[in-house]
Formats: structure tokens, sequence, C-alpha cells
């Protein structure tokens, strides 16, 4: 017996269907979702400043947004890695298929990168575009502004007020863009009839809910980190506000997903046996302990506590919101392994189950997906550096103090 029908043979156990030894979704096709579903979440906290006038949030709105943009440019990266030939990703464009959700995501994500966050990006940023044009010494950074102001150097007032309003409209136009973007990836594995892992008409609502969670956590982890590095004080109301709003939705994110879990143990259909040994052997460690109970229940208590007015000091506060959001990260990611690589697992038969076996290097190995996750960090660097949000990051800026 060769050495390769052995590893095989090691992979599988039980009866399954020979075409199904392969996992064709990798670690890499689980960063997708991860990825997006960062981008909508940090949208949706910009939003919430700007079109629902939560004020207090004002210190982190154009940080949310460049951490939207940096992580957006880099969302489709991990598709085009797991295309036998990634140059055949424009086809979406030329050659437009309506009827496939995958052929889709190309024209939501060129309609939100493009008409909704560069354009609203750009507006808020068009006269400090022209300032910087003028008074940048480093003539790389002056001419770039120079580009950057697209020959509008008018600084009037009514210019100024119709950036402003301009911008309120991309950001409410936005919002909707935003849910469809993250839901459309919920709705790509909720619609797949066969796997009963994945099909459930609740799958695009907990993906976009889960998103709002990592978004928030990645904003609370970039803000504490952006701050620290430029040595600007931390806005205790805005790091209150968003450590409240990540236990509300954290708190949502469980209800739906223990919903879904109830319905489907209700329901008990023919492969309840199977989603039983999926949860309490192959994705216990990936559910039960990384997921839901270091990723889920622990921010939520320690959340909870700090909301109940026990934490005084907003020194210990802070740190935990920033444990928080970093813990509802690796649950969030741990989720999307569990939806991507758990569905997976499990053959048609519902007779036997077959390992992934994940390797760190290629480029759909554990290494390639680290380095999705740093690249986005790396463009955002390069963001603040060009469009630096630091006079709106002050304490008390959206007042005039």
């Amino acid at each position: 017996m060769s050495g390769d029908l052995l590893h095989v043979l090691s992979t599988v156990e039980g009866y399954i269907y020979p075409n199904e030894v392969t996992t064709l979704w990798t670690v890499v096709i689980a960063m997708y979702p991860y990825i997006t579903g960062l981008v909508a979440g940090a949208f949706i906290v910009a939003s919430l400043e700007r079109v629902f006038k939560w004020k207090e949030l004002f210190p982190t709105y154009k940080l949310s947004l460049l951490t939207a943009l940096s992580f957006m440019l880099v969302a489709t990266t991990p598709l085009l890695l797991h295309l036998g030939n990634p140059f055949r990703g424009p086809y979406i464009f030329f050659t437009p298929h309506l009827t496939s959700a995958m052929a889709a995501f190309g024209f939501v994500y060129l309609w939100y990168l493009m008409a909704v966050l560069c354009l609203e990006i750009w507006y808020d940023y068009r006269a400090k575009f022209v300032r910087w044009s003028k008074e940048e010494t480093f003539f790389i950074k002056r001419w770039v502004y120079k580009a950057l102001t697209l020959f509008n150097d008018d600084l009037s007032e009514e210019a100024i007020e119709g950036d402003e309003k301009t911008g309120y409209i991309i950001t409410i136009i936005g919002l909707p863009s935003a849910v469809l973007l993250h839901g459309y990836v919920g709705f790509i594995f909720g619609s797949i009839k066969a796997n009963p892992w994945w099909a459930s008409p609740m799958m695009p609502i907990i993906f976009l809910f889960s998103a709002i969670v990592s978004g928030v956590g990645l904003l609370i982890v970039i803000y504490n980190l952006v701050s620290w590095v430029k040595k600007i004080p931390i806005d205790q109301v805005a790091m209150d506000k968003l450590g409240n709003f990540l236990l509300y939705v954290t708190l949502m994110d469980l209800t739906l997903e223990a919903m879904e879990l109830i319905h489907m143990f209700y329901a008990s259909e023919e492969s309840i046996d199977m989603v039983r040994v999926l949860i309490g052997d192959k994705l216990f460690f990936s559910l039960i302990e990384v997921q839901v109970i270091f990723g889920t229940l622990v921010p939520i208590i320690i959340l909870s506590i700090t909301r109940a007015g026990f934490i005084k000091e907003f020194a210990h506060r802070r740190m935990i919101y920033l444990a928080s959001g970093l813990l509802v990260m690796i649950g969030v990611f741990a989720m999307r392994w569990n939806v991507v690589i758990g569905g997976q697992l499990f053959s048609k038969s519902l007779y036997g189950f077959k390992i992934y076996d994940m390797t760190w290097l290629g480029k759909e190995g554990a290494g390639m997906a680290i380095a999705l996750f740093i690249l986005p960090f790396l463009i955002l660097s390069v963001l603040l550096y060009f469009l630096p949000p630091w006079d709106d990051m002050v304490p008390g800026a959206e007042k005039g103090e």
C-alpha cells in the first residue's frame, strides 16, 4: 500500500464518497468572509457617528473609514489565490452572469469600494487635501495631495458644507451597501441546500451581526494601538461607547446563533446525528471552547461587569475593552472556520468524516492566511501616513475644544 494512500486513509473515518476526500475550501477561504466582515463592521461603526449621530464616536470616525478601506483592498485576495488562474477574476465584469451569487460579489465589491468608501473618504478629506497641498514641505506628499484635490481647491464655507452634505448622503447609501456586502457571504452558504451545516435562512443575518462584532473589536484594538503609538489621549467617552456597543451586538450575535442551533436540533432532520458528532467532537475545540467560551461568553461577562459600573478606573476599563476586542476577533474567526471548514468535514452519505490537514506553506496554507491578515495593517499604516486623522482623535475635537 503506497504512502499517499495511507495518508488519505488516515484523514477519513466511516463511509465517505471518493470525491469528498479533498477539502476544497481551505483556511484562506475562511479568511475571505472574515476580512469582508471586518470591512462591513468598521464601516457600520463609522455610520453610527455620521448617520445615527453618535457624536461620542467622533474620534474614531475617520479611523473607521480608513480601516474599512485597508481591509477592503485585501478582501478579494483570498478568492484570487484560490483560483487556478487568478487573471480570470476580471471576467466577472466583462461577462456578467446575473444568476451567480459569486459573480454578484464582484459588482457589490466594486460599488462599495469606489462609490462608497473612496468617495466618502475623499469628501471628508477634500478640504484638508487643498490645505496640505499648499503647506506640505515634502515634495512627494505635496504632489500626492495636489493630485487628490482633483483640481477642486475651493475652501469656501459653501463648498465645505457641500462636502459634508454629500458625504452624509454617501454614508446613508453605504450603510445598506455594507449590509449587502457581508450579508451576501452568508447567503452564499445559507443557500446550499445539500449541506445541512450551511443551509439556513438565518445565515446572512448571523454573518452580518458577527461582522459587526468583529468590526467593533478591530476598531477598539486599532484605536488603542494608534493612540499609543502617536501619544494621543484615549477619549474615555468614545471608548466606553464602543465597549457598550460591543456588549450589545455580541449578545445579539450569541442569541441568533443559539436560535439557529435550537431550531436545528428541534427540527431533528436526518442529519442531526452528524451535527451532534460535528459539535461534540470534530469542532469541539474551535466551536465550543474558542468561539463560544473564549470568543463570546468571556467578553460578554467582563463587559457586563464593566457596564454595571464595578470597574471605576478608566485604565482598567480600557484594558477590558481591549481584551474583549481581541477575544471577539478570535471568536468570529473561529466562527468563519467552523462554517467554512466544518461544513466540509462530513460526507453527504452522513456516515463518514474527514480531517482537514492544514499546511503552513503554499498559497492556501496557514502562513498565507496570516499574511492576508497582516497586509491590511500595512496598508492602513500607509493610509495613516498620507491621511492622518490625528486632529479628530483628540478628545473634545468634535466640540471644538
